[in-house]
């Protein structure tokens, strides 16, 4: 079989390198999942709580515990598209096995309930006391047998007072007693210090790190991974080259999410200058500020007071 110069790229990605410039840049600009051993590892842990469904005492719970912008909702969201929603064999309804919410902004259990709602697509009225809500919820939860509730940004409910943080902790208990369903909570290790204060929720939340990443061979494999996935004909080896590698890591600062955001910036401006690779001087060029960038530029913004 000849080599066509692309094996550098998956299968999805060369069935697109060929098209214009615009199809290739629309491409980029999509979501596209990066199948690295962290997300693997916490994929595997979502699988194993899945697997014991419903119904125990004490079922098992996790915390994803990782920097903001480090792939945490990503592997949430993953795992709900590998477990969709599909009819009842009653008809008539939906049965929802992954049921993911997040946690507001501005936590209360009213607020709380409401979200929990919305993510079973279920009609609020924030006319209705709370205990209504929390009923309805309750109710819904178990009519679409789910058999797992992922609660993303779960350190939100530190924005609240020590009152309310309390007043969360408990609902949470009784959530896991009343549904006896997993609970996986999403999270900053805030969350995790959160939860720790609480002795029974400490027992029942297993935490699964999603780490910064640091330059290793792990760190080479995730940039291998993001390359195949990359609409540029030639190859970059941004893996394989030192440089490119620990420039990319201190521009990112470690966080997958960053390393997404300038890694398909490089692409888009190596497509707009006619370049087939993303090399030092196409990534120095191209349209992003990292997160240590940007906090210097915005403190750079304000006058210092003598």
């Amino acid at each position: 079989m000849m080599d066509d110069g692309l094996a550098h790229l998956s299968a999805a990605t060369r069935a697109i390198v060929d098209r214009p410039g615009p199809e290739r840049l629309a491409y980029l600009r999509g979501q596209w999942w990066i199948n690295h051993s962290h997300a693997r590892a916490a994929l595997d842990r979502l699988e194993a709580v899945l697997a014991h469904g419903p119904g125990r005492i004490r079922p098992p719970n996790l915390l994803i515990v990782g920097p903001t912008n480090n792939g945490k909702t990503m592997v949430a969201e993953k795992f709900r598209r590998l477990h969709p929603a599909t009819p009842s064999a009653c008809g008539g309804r939906e049965v929802t096995p992954v049921v993911v919410m997040q946690m507001p902004s501005e936590p209360s259990l009213r607020r709380f309930y409401a979200a929990l709602l919305m993510a079973l697509n279920a009609p609020v009225s924030f006319n209705v006391p709370g205990a209504r809500l929390e009923g309805h919820a309750l109710a819904l939860l178990r009519a679409v047998e789910a058999r797992v509730l992922v609660i993303d940004e779960l350190h939100n409910m530190l924005a609240g007072t020590h009152a309310r943080r309390t007043e969360f902790l408990n609902t949470l208990r009784f959530l896991g007693n009343e549904l006896r369903l997993p609970i996986v909570g999403l999270g900053t290790k805030q969350a995790q210090i959160a939860v720790r204060s609480d002795d029974q929720l400490e027992n029942r939340f297993e935490p699964v790190p999603l780490p910064a990443w640091q330059d290793d061979l792990e760190f080479a494999r995730l940039l291998t991974s993001f390359e195949s996935a990359l609409p540029l004909r030639d190859p970059s080896g941004l893996g394989a080259s030192p440089e490119l590698r620990s420039l990319i890591l201190r521009r990112s600062t470690g966080l997958i999410g960053e390393v997404a955001f300038l890694l398909t910036s490089a692409a888009a401006h190596a497509l707009a200058c006619g370049r087939e690779r993303i090399d030092r001087g196409v990534l120095d060029q191209c349209d992003y500020r990292g997160p240590d960038e940007r906090r210097a530029l915005f403190e750079a913004s304000f006058p210092r007071v003598r």
